[in-house]
């Protein structure tokens, strides 16, 4: 699929990043840290290259001249005037491939950065999904179920959207955001939003050897519990009819996907809902698949550069198979995996995929990881894109997505009162009653602590 160009593409978004020139006059130990700074971004562009060059499935790399490419963001980064411009330069060279599967991972900061609010792309609009209580977004008066006009002046589209949360949660987190929006009235309004910055403390390493590392364990065990309380199991059973599993992603052993399905076969129908799932591992996917099909399946066939092999999911046999009805949820953020299981219960009628067209991103990939320095160590890497995946239709799903039987979307205002209508409608297939307003509180969303 062709990118439809337009002032404020993706690639220009990069390319803005990358092209911010500042006129202060740097002192001589700046300068030479900035000299140390871009000696570092060549070495990162030569890994990431021999990543590409070893690893990528497509030897052609969709004809893009790899050296003559990696050759010019090399040549860029001898200008860049900061670490920022930096990794721009180095995350435009990977984004150019148009892969969902392809970027760069920067090292890590010692800041983190939280923003307070949320924003998703529902249908071809994109909403302010979220916003955290107490937030600096909350108390100006930014409002789920506001329509996101711009974001620093750039407009959120299917295209961008994902590039656009890379660039600011990953690449170059921002200390404030100009936010325009259309309210439900349809009045424009524009804000100031200033994100939580935490800066972490510079203690020593694990191993002990550097004082000056800005590793801090504590906030290490921080983040490890928020993960896992956002990525957690969290599911409703509802008497003898029904189970609702909301799957933040594929991430579970064989162990306790059979542990889940086998809560699930006390039930007449089951509720999958894959909204906001990005996807995960392939063995989580097969064994998902095997508990929900009572014959084996094949998925597709995954391409590499120099094989193509059918990925098949065995069945566990109709004593361990969920034979009830089935119906998966899926919206703009399901990616990966996700839109592979939706499309395979499509294309083996197996049950009904309701809500918004899937994400579009669907490749194998995985992460080679490098480190930078000697005393100080930076990490840093890439996501390589080592497969394509052509379904059992022979089609992929990549810049495509699901199509769901059923396209549901909320409003604005039930993004603002907190209504599902979309899981109350799925409930109402397996003949339960849920109203919009009591489907909005079952896995209401969480913030970090």
């Amino acid at each position: 699929m062709t990118r439809n160009p337009r002032s404020n593409s993706p690639a220009r978004l990069f390319a803005l990043a990358a092209a911010v020139l500042f006129t202060i006059a740097v002192p001589v130990a700046r300068a030479q840290s900035l000299d140390l700074d871009r000696e570092r971004g060549r070495e990162i562009l030569d890994s990431l290259k021999q990543d590409i060059k070893k690893n990528y499935y497509d030897p052609a790399f969709h004809g893009i001249d790899l050296d003559a490419r990696f050759k010019e963001a090399s040549e860029k980064v001898k200008e860049a005037k900061n670490v920022g411009q930096i990794f721009g330069i180095v995350a435009q060279a990977l984004l150019d491939f148009d892969d969902s599967h392809l970027y760069f991972v920067p090292p890590s900061r010692s800041a983190t950065y939280d923003y307070g609010w949320r924003m998703q792309m529902i249908g071809d609009k994109c909403f302010v999904i979220a916003v955290k209580p107490g937030s600096d977004a909350d108390g100006k008066g930014l409002k789920a179920g506001d329509e996101v006009v711009s974001v620093n002046g750039f407009e959120p589209t299917r295209e961008n959207h994902w590039k656009m949360l890379y660039y600011f949660y990953s690449l170059r987190p921002q200390p404030g955001m100009r936010v325009v929006v259309a309210k439900p009235g349809g009045e424009r309004k524009q804000f100031d939003v200033m994100a939580k910055v935490t800066q972490g403390r510079r203690v020593k390493d694990l191993s002990g050897d550097s004082a000056t590392s800005s590793f801090d364990i504590n906030e290490m065990d921080r983040e490890m519990e928020d993960a896992v309380r956002a990525s957690r199991e969290r599911y409703v059973e509802m008497g003898e009819d029904l189970m609702i599993w909301k799957m933040r992603e594929f991430a579970a052993t064989d162990t306790q996907i059979d542990d889940m399905m086998a809560k699930a076969r006390k039930h007449k129908s089951l509720v999958l809902d894959l909204r906001g799932n990005g996807g995960g591992y392939e063995t989580t996917l097969l064994r998902l698949i095997g508990n929900c099909i009572d014959h084996d399946v094949k998925i597709g066939d995954v391409k590499r550069r120099k094989e193509t092999k059918a990925v098949v999911a065995k069945t566990r046999g109709a004593e361990h198979v969920f034979a009830g009805k089935l119906v998966v949820l899926v919206d703009s953020q399901s990616g990966s995996a996700a839109e592979l299981l939706a499309r395979v219960v499509q294309l083996e009628k197996r049950g009904e995929v309701i809500g918004d067209r899937s994400a579009g991103a669907v490749m194998r990939a995985k992460f080679y990881d490098h480190t930078l320095g000697a005393e100080s160590v930076s990490f840093y890497g890439a996501s390589v894109t080592d497969a394509d995946i052509l379904m059992a239709d022979g089609k992929s799903l990549e810049h495509v997505g699901v199509e769901p039987d059923q396209l549901m979307l909320p409003t604005a205002a039930d993004l603002l009162a907190g209504r599902d209508p979309v899981l109350a409608h799925a409930a109402s297939l397996a003949g339960v009653k849920l109203d919009p307003e009591k489907a909005g509180t079952l896995f209401p969303g969480e913030w970090r602590k």
